[in-house]
C-alpha cells in the first residue's frame, strides 16, 4: 500500500451496497461487484445526474473491496478552483482499487489532465481496478488531452437511471428502515412533492425528522412531518 498520503480520506460507514436502494440500477451494482471480485471489467465509468447516488456507489465499492482484502482509495474531486495539487496521485497506482468522483472537474486543467493520464497508465499496468464517476458520459467530457479522453472511454460505461416516483417513495421507506424508524407512504409522497428529490437532500430531511421524532417521542406521521418542517397543514 502507498505510504502516508497528503490528505486523509475516510469511507462513510453507511454507504455500502446494502444501504443503497437500487431502483432500476441493480444491473449497475452487479457490474460493480463483478469488477471488484475480478470477474468483470477492470475499469468502470458511472455517470448520471447529480443526486442519483454515484458517490454512495463508489464508497460502497471501497467497502466491498476491503472485504476482499484489497487496498482501496476513494476521493471526490472538488470544483476546478479548489483542486488540490495533482501530486496527490503520485502513489495511488499502488492501490488495488481507486475510485474517483467527479472526474470531469479536471477538464481544462493541464497539470491535472497530464497527471491523471500518467497515473492511469501506471495503475492499469499493475492490472488494478479503477472506478470513475461524472455527471456526463466520458465521451462528452471537455477533457483536452486526447489520449486521456480515449482512456476514460475504455472499460465499461454505465448510466444511472433516475428513480421513478414510486421508487423514490420506496427509497425513503427503505432508508428510514435502515435508520431504525418508519416513514409512511403518505409522508414519503408529501416529501417528494414539496422538497428536492435528489437522494442527498431527502436523506438530510430524514435525519431532521429522525432527530425530531426522538426528541418528541412521536411517530413520523404526515401531520408530524408538516409540523416539523413548518409546512401548512
Amino acid at each position: 500500500m502507498a505510504e502516508q498520503l497528503p490528505v486523509n480520506f475516510e469511507f462513510r460507514a453507511n454507504q455500502t451496497f446494502n444501504d443503497f436502494f437500487p431502483g432500476g440500477n441493480q444491473e449497475i451494482i452487479d457490474h460493480l461487484k463483478k469488477c471488484l471480485d475480478g470477474t468483470g471489467e477492470q475499469q468502470v465509468f458511472i455517470w448520471g445526474d447529480k443526486g442519483l447516488g454515484k458517490s454512495h456507489l463508489l464508497q460502497a465499492c471501497c467497502h466491498q473491496a476491503h472485504q476482499y482484502n484489497l487496498d482501496a482509495f476513494y476521493f471526490s474531486l472538488p470544483a476546478q478552483a479548489a483542486l488540490p495539487d495533482p501530486a496527490i496521485l503520485a502513489d495511488l497506482d499502488e492501490f488495488d482499487l481507486v475510485c474517483v468522483d467527479n472526474i470531469g472537474h479536471i477538464a481544462h486543467n493541464t497539470a491535472w489532465e497530464q497527471a491523471f493520464f500518467n497515473f492511469f497508465n501506471r495503475h492499469r499496468s499493475y492490472e488494478h481496478k479503477l472506478i470513475l464517476s461524472a455527471n456526463a458520459a466520458p465521451q462528452t467530457l471537455d477533457i483536452q488531452l486526447p489520449d486521456l479522453k480515449t482512456r476514460l472511454n475504455w472499460g465499461l460505461t454505465l448510466k444511472l437511471k433516475p428513480l421513478t416516483e414510486n421508487d423514490s417513495i420506496n427509497a425513503l421507506i427503505f432508508k428510514a428502515n435502515q435508520m431504525g424508524f418508519e416513514v409512511s407512504p403518505q409522508a414519503g409522497r408529501f416529501l417528494l412533492t414539496h422538497y428536492d428529490r435528489d437522494l442527498a437532500s431527502l436523506w438530510r430531511l430524514l435525519d431532521t425528522l429522525d432527530r425530531a421524532s426522538l426528541a418528541a417521542k412521536h411517530k413520523i406521521t404526515l401531520p408530524f412531518v408538516k409540523k416539523i418542517l413548518q409546512h401548512p397543514v
